[in-house]
């Protein structure tokens, strides 16, 4: 590590905890000032913050090793997650969520449920949920991070004790960051998370853009185009994969079909169908659901998820393709020739490119742009869990009168007990993948049964929600920890069958559990009370099956409309995805040298964006403030 380099990100830091700190005073006026930043934060600067949280280290790596191997079509691997959650939240969730007015997600759930014992079930359930999620994504940071800094920093960090390893290197470097990240945003809350990211966000943007620019300098069109094939950049497909990959780099096929989606109409299909529902169920209760409630008002929300979609994906598909140009320029051949390249080896190129093939300086800013990729995605689950903690368990069933000042202390304590399992379980994962699946196939597919039904229909109850919930919560946990024991499994045996199945596959099977607790849950209880349901209502205005409620409404106010938009949120939804996948392929295309479809494709982004003015953008305008 060159003295430049280090010192680039030791200033990066330095000015980070800074700015953290500086502004932690706006924080202590009380929880909505501490977690929401008192609804007085600029939408654009929330919309910069949820973007820069997004942008997260390990999901980096794992996207650079998948455009690595799968080329233009890896986009839709994200659909696993599915990153188009944020089209359905920008079209229509973010007025219907921030027209509530409360703090947290589970908070939410009592303006639909009610505040009786079916109500309180269903709000603790998803307490729990946004708790557990969290800490899961902690430890998914805490594994990512860890191995990331190993590879680029040249310090050994293991931790001997009496001859005795007690921490790796990695574990080392994973804590002193999550260390100093955890300070700034415990001590600010809000303020000091989106301050920092905003901060951080500029610095992923030059990070993108000079990585981008260096491989137009270093590597030549003639060495890209005589290794990447038409089928590596081709996004269309057909039942199964064609090969990707020609003459001497044959064997990352083999890799290909090894992987578990080599039948891709079959994954496309699942993701598509996990996706829908997963989407329409709206956010998970963690940061992105945050920055909406910390909006100003309805109308800001609307503006904030929009900017949030139109900031993210070309700076950091711009950072992924330059990585993955140098990769398999430079690490391609040797890859090829002895085999070498696995599963978990694609999780390191990322950091293998940086500490090889990455200039003095350069590497150094790199580094501090994916250190600010990682603390700004780790602080705004830090300040999103404790939330849930305090507002949602603590405040209201154990200590509802107390002073503003209790309450931020008992949010420090809830921060460093979150942070603390997270780095727990980070301890016990076995890669950035099993995590990666784990959150995205399992723990998310708990969650979509559920939180799908409490739009759309209105005879489903806080009962129901809470069988739903726990249902998936418990199928998700269980294939979790037998895939950790999968080695104590004897092969063949039906449990071992079950999880060697790629986890996406296995999502129906969560859903369908989930689905069967809702109903149960629901057509065992009485009905939420019809007052609360008119509240709801009245105030969201969602589409879906609420005719009973609709009527009652209808009867005291002739005036009384309902939402009649669902054919033209779901047009909007499709044109928005395709306008979201054109900025993940332009810097793709453009990077990888094929100008024609980079043409092609800026041409899609600035037709879907016509299309989107018309539809979403006047639309919004006229939402009254």
């Amino acid at each position: 590590m060159n003295i430049i380099d280090s010192s680039i990100i030791i200033l990066y830091i330095l000015v980070t905890l800074f700015v953290g700190i500086w502004v932690s005073k706006k924080a202590s006026k009380g929880l909505n000032s501490y977690f929401l930043g008192g609804n007085n934060i600029k939408w654009y600067f929330l919309g910069l913050s949820n973007g820069s949280g997004m942008f997260d280290v390990s999901g980096t790596a794992w996207m650079v090793g998948i455009l690595f191997l799968y080329g233009a079509k890896s986009f839709m691997f994200m659909w696993m997650w599915p990153i188009w959650n944020q089209i359905f939240v920008m079209m229509f969730l973010a007025v219907w969520i921030r027209r509530s007015n409360i703090m947290t997600g589970s908070e939410w759930i009592l303006t639909r449920f009610g505040d009786g014992k079916a109500g309180r079930a269903s709000h603790i359930i998803v307490a729990i949920f946004a708790i557990v999620a969290a800490i899961g994504f902690i430890a998914y940071f805490f594994e990512g991070v860890g191995k990331f800094m190993t590879i680029i920093l040249p310090w050994d960090m293991d931790f001997m004790v009496g001859g005795h390893l007690l921490l790796t290197s990695a574990q080392s470097y994973a804590l002193i960051i999550i260390f100093l990240t955890t300070i700034y945003t415990i001590k600010g809350g809000m303020f000091s998370v989106v301050a920092t990211e905003v901060l951080q966000y500029i610095i992923m943007v030059i990070a993108g853009v000079i990585v981008a620019g260096y491989t137009f300098f270093v590597i030549s069109d003639i060495e890209v185009n005589s290794i990447i094939t038409e089928e590596w950049k081709n996004v269309f497909f057909g039942w199964e994969l064609g090969e990707h990959w020609t003459g001497n780099y044959k064997a990352f096929n083999d890799l290909i079909d090894s992987e578990g989606y080599k039948m891709f109409g079959a994954f496309i299909g699942m993701t598509l169908f996990k996706g829908f529902f997963a989407s329409i169920a709206g956010p998970t209760p963690s940061f992105d659901f945050q920055r909406i409630l910390s909006t100003k008002t309805v109308k800001e929300a609307a503006y904030m998820s929009g900017f949030t979609n139109l900031i993210l994906f070309i700076p950091r598909y711009l950072l992924i393709a330059g990585i993955v140009v140098i990769a398999i320029v430079t690490l391609g051949p040797e890859y090829a020739g002895n085999g070498a390249l696995s599963g978990k080896e694609l999780e390191l190129l990322l950091p293998k490119v940086i500490n090889f093939h990455i200039p003095v300086g350069l590497k150094g800013l790199l580094l501090a742009g994916l250190l600010a990729a990682f603390m700004s995605t780790f602080s705004a689950f830090v300040n999103a869990g404790p939330a849930y903690i305090v507002n949602d368990i603590y405040k209201k069933y154990f200590k509802p009168e107390a002073t503003p000042k209790h309450y931020i202390k008992a949010s420090y304590l809830a921060s460093f007990l979150v942070v603390s399992l997270g780095v727990f379980m980070g301890f016990f994962a076995n890669s950035i993948n099993s995590l990666t699946l784990w959150i995205t196939s399992a723990l998310f597919g708990g969650y979509v049964a559920a939180n799908f039904l409490k739009w759309i229909w209105w005879r489903f109850n806080g009962w129901g929600y809470f069988w739903g919930m726990l249902a998936g919560l418990i199928i998700a946990s269980t294939q979790y920890f037998l895939e950790q024991n999968k080695s104590n499994l004897d092969e063949g045996s039906f449990f071992y069958e079950l999880i060697s199945i790629p986890a996406i596959y296995l999502f129906p099977i969560i859903f369908g559990f989930s689905l069967l607790g809702s109903f149960l849950g629901t057509f065992l209880t009485k009905p939420t009370d019809m007052d609360t349901l008119k509240a709801f209502y009245k105030n969201v205005k969602p589409w879906g099956w609420w005719e009973p409620v609709y009527r009652q409404l209808k009867d005291k106010d002739s005036e009384f409309t309902k939402n009649n938009d669902f054919w033209l949120d779901m047009f909007n939804v499709v044109v928005g995805i395709i306008w979201q996948s054109s900025m993940i392929l332009l810097p793709i295309y453009l990077v990888f040298r094929d100008y024609p479809k980079t043409g092609i494709v800026f041409a899609v982004f600035i037709i879907t964006s016509f299309i989107l003015k018309f539809t979403w953008f006047d639309r919004v305008r006229r939402i009254p403030k």
